[in-house]
């Protein structure tokens, strides 16, 4: 790669996010962009951009629910060394065998990082209103059971209590 920067464009699909391994991404439509500075002989700085939606199931109802994708991420590759490191958080250090880079995992860990722990509709009303039904109906079933499957024994502590 000669020295100076280039700039390179990806078209991220649900395909792209379940080949490594399987994925809550149902659908993406995801624009990424990828601009390489070479600095050095052995210094690389890599730029990202990711903009686009995914759709992944709420956890709450199931149904699908779109995520928007809006991150930046940066980080330097050096070449040093005989064993990819990894460790550090904005510094990848590759080694000196090394000709190709596979961004792919890059990409795919810095959309991926966008989607939070707890993914939800914002408004519960968006919710499928069966699953929503079925639901609110377990938690109240759940609630007799409870109480009607008490120990008789401990009745008498109650009041003893009251």
């Amino acid at each position: 790669m000669p020295f100076g920067t280039q700039e390179f464009t990806y078209h991220l699909d649900a395909d792209f996010f379940n080949q490594i391994e399987k994925t809550e991404v149902r659908r993406a439509d995801v624009n990424a962009t990828l601009v390489v500075t070479r600095k050095e002989e052995d210094y690389f700085q890599l730029k990202m951009a990711c903009h686009g939606t995914l759709v992944i199931p709420c956890d709450r109802c199931l149904d699908d629910m779109e995520h928007e994708v809006d991150t930046d991420y940066q980080v330097s590759v050096r070449q040093e060394g005989t064993v990819l490191d990894d460790s550090l958080d904005e510094l990848l250090l590759v080694p000196t065998t090394w000709r190709e880079l596979d961004v792919a995992p890059l990409l795919r860990d810095t959309v991926l990082l966008t989607i939070p722990l707890m993914h939800t509709h914002e408004d519960p009303g968006m919710c499928n209103a069966e699953m929503m039904g079925f639901l609110c109906h377990e938690e109240e079933s759940d609630n007799k059971d409870a109480a009607s499957d008490t120990d008789p024994r401990w009745d008498v502590l109650r009041q003893l209590k009251e």
